[in-house]
């Protein structure tokens, strides 16, 4: 009669050890970050000083985006359109389209779906957009125009179908520039470059270590 008894304790113990220890071969599922919430980010937030705010259509810019976050360590933010594009939007053939429309006036600046970027928490902003008639899309207009890059760190690269990057950044340099009064204290703006979409972390290491941020 012990023994069955025992026999009996001893099963228990042995189920109950295989109960608790059932749980730990599974992966904890982590709650995602107000960033990524917010964004619709692809990469985690690693709270690094660069951040890659980026803004694109067909996709290309995003992979350029998220192949540079990955390549730096930086977070990364979606510059979103309150309006969303359309492929059809970017047809270059057609003069009524959304973008081409938009691209021919300098005074043109769609609205954001948020302004939400985290600007003030990083030293250094890499801006990653296509090259739209030449120039960056307007809503790049709208965005560097909505926030305070004193003292930052920013650079542009971008991705296109044949044009150079040209004077986008420059461009967007004079907009950031144009908001800050004589006392305050302004960006400090490095020469960009055109990247194919899946550049390499190698590649993209060796051109932001050469800007001396």
């Amino acid at each position: 009669m012990k023994k069955i008894l025992l026999l009996c304790v001893s099963l228990l113990v042995v189920l109950g050890i295989m109960g608790c220890g059932s749980d730990k071969g599974k992966a904890e599922e982590k709650p995602a970050s107000a960033a990524q919430a917010t964004t619709g980010a692809s990469l985690p937030v690693a709270n690094s000083k660069i951040l890659v705010a980026y803004f694109s259509v067909t996709g290309n810019s995003k992979q350029l985006a998220e192949n540079t976050a990955k390549a730096l360590g930086a977070d990364i933010y979606e510059i979103r359109p309150a309006k969303p594009y359309t492929k059809d939007d970017l047809n270059y053939k057609d003069e009524t389209t959304r973008a081409t429309v938009e691209q021919k006036d300098d005074n043109s600046r769609p609205e954001l779906a948020d302004t939400n970027a985290p600007i003030a928490n990083h030293d250094t902003i890499i801006l990653v957009h296509p090259i739209w008639w030449g120039q960056a899309p307007r809503i790049m207009n709208t965005f560097v125009e909505c926030y305070d890059f004193s003292n930052k760190n920013i650079t542009s690269i971008c991705t296109s179908g044949g044009s150079d990057i040209g004077t986008s950044g420059e461009y967007l340099k004079k907009l950031t520039f144009a908001k800050f009064k004589a006392n305050h204290a302004r960006a400090t703006w490095k020469q960009g470059k055109v990247f194919s979409p899946h550049a390499s972390a190698e590649e993209i290491k060796s051109w932001f270590n050469g800007l001396g941020f």
